[in-house]
């Protein structure tokens, strides 16, 4: 989630809606930016006008508010991350599930600690902005649910379930390092969920074509 370029000060030549997008994009990554510094509670709105060099006036045409702000960021966060595991699954087609998986994780991993930023803001500033924030979280954890069915094969109630499991420790274990600042404790958690996932693929829990 690199920054947008800044637009030039005065008139320019772009659509409107393209300024907009260019806006929200830049307001988006300035928001997870100064919350790696001062979290959720301490980042105000004038600390990410200040980042993104956006005027407050742009900021109240695109958002209602700081939590606003926030649900948006959360949502560019999460595609970053996902669309980073779509292209370690997509640099080599081949493989059974378990490599699939593997490929899928280390990816993962990579990309948290690669964007630091949208790391903290999914995983650690989440559970500070509030009930809308954490109940959106949990339909996010749904979604990395879908993607291990997918990636895994899982069949059948039993192999779903142990999907949402893998998708919920997945979550916790990612999110004591990110919140300790600790990218090289990340490499722990990737060797800690292979092994896991070997055995379980082992036991025959994801359902057809697993054991």
């Amino acid at each position: 989630m690199s920054m947008p370029r800044r637009l030039p000060r005065g008139r320019n030549a772009l659509p409107p809606e393209e300024v907009a997008r260019v806006h929200r994009e830049r307001l988006c990554r300035a928001m997870a930016e100064a919350m790696v510094e001062k979290g959720y509670v301490g980042t105000s709105v004038e600390d990410v006008l200040k980042r993104a060099g956006v005027s407050r006036l742009s900021f109240y045409r695109l958002f209602d508010s700081k939590l606003d702000c926030f649900m948006t960021a959360l949502e560019y966060s999460t595609e970053l991350l996902l669309g980073r595991v779509a292209q370690a699954l997509g640099r080599s087609g081949g493989g059974d599930p378990v490599e699939r998986y593997e490929r899928a994780v280390t990816g993962y991993l990579d990309a948290l600690k690669e964007e630091w930023p949208a790391a903290r803001l999914c995983l650690v500033e989440v559970y500070a902005a509030g009930p809308e924030a954490v109940a959106r979280r949990g339909e996010l954890q749904e979604t990395m649910t879908a993607v291990h069915a997918d990636v895994l094969g899982a069949t059948g109630e039993q192999g779903l379930l142990a999907c949402r499991m893998l998708s919920a420790a997945t979550g916790a274990l990612v999110s004591g390092p990110v919140a300790q600042n600790d990218r090289e404790g990340l490499d722990a958690v990737r060797l800690q969920l292979i092994a896991h996932v070997r055995a379980l693929w082992g036991s025959g829990v994801f359902g057809a074509g697993a054991g």
